[in-house]
């Protein structure tokens, strides 16, 4: 077990309590049948919002991250990141903030990418990372440009195996865009964290989820430590 966190353990009190993160059964991207679900959308309004924020600048800051700009990926990435980009302000360091487009957009500026030209170390801003997909989606707009993919931040690490061709790796995607494409990933909480929430309640309320929780992380949980 990882020793204890505590900006994660609030990070996952928060979500719960927002109902961002759920229990029950849920599909996963690669077909499996998950106790646990994070729908960073549900992070819906102002409050939250600006809460998630601070968890994000707080992670950000605490890792000593270096980077010239942030990127938020459409479509969940762009409120992200913008939220980041004006909580950064607050602390204190402004800077330029782009997002793109799922469609070409053919009049007035045109393009995907809107806002701040793309520039420098690019910190790419999203939820969470279940195949990398949208992380070398963002990779190839970001080197299109010019500019250097550099780091990503994202909300929470599922630290499960990835698939390649319907088929369980080693290896999640996390560690893929770490070891393979060579950038830093830094995450506001892991599995382990959830973990450590859920066996942390002192009236076992969530004894039963953090069973579920357990199983599912024996079966398809990569070795922690290596995310």
């Amino acid at each position: 077990m990882s020793n204890r966190d505590p900006l994660a353990l609030d990070f996952v009190q928060f979500a719960v309590e927002c109902g961002v993160l759920r229990f029950g059964s849920f599909k996963t991207k690669a077909g499996r049948m998950s106790p646990y679900f994070f729908n960073a959308g549900l992070f819906d309004d102002g409050a939250k919002l600006g809460r998630l924020a601070e968890f994000y600048a707080q992670r950000l800051i605490a890792s000593g991250v270096e980077f010239d700009m942030v990127f938020g990926p459409a479509y969940k990435g762009i409120p992200l990141g913008a939220a980041l980009a004006v909580e950064l302000a607050r602390r204190g360091r402004n800077v330029p903030f782009a997002y793109n487009r799922k469609e070409a957009k053919d009049h007035g500026e045109g393009g995907t990418l809107v806002g701040a030209p793309l520039r420098g170390r690019v910190l790419i801003v999203d939820d969470v990372m279940s195949a990398g997909t949208a992380t070398r989606e963002s990779i190839a707009i970001i080197q299109a440009a010019g500019a250097t993919p550099h780091a990503v931040l994202i909300a929470l690490d599922r630290q499960e195996k990835a698939t390649e061709n319907g088929q369980d790796v080693p290896y999640s995607a996390v560690q893929f865009v770490q070891r393979q494409l060579g950038l830093q990933v830094c995450a506001i909480a892991k599995l382990g964290d959830l973990m450590q929430y859920l066996s942390g309640r002192s009236d076992g309320s969530l004894a039963q989820e953090h069973q579920q929780v357990l199983a599912y992380r024996e079966r398809y949980g990569v070795e922690e430590g290596e995310t």
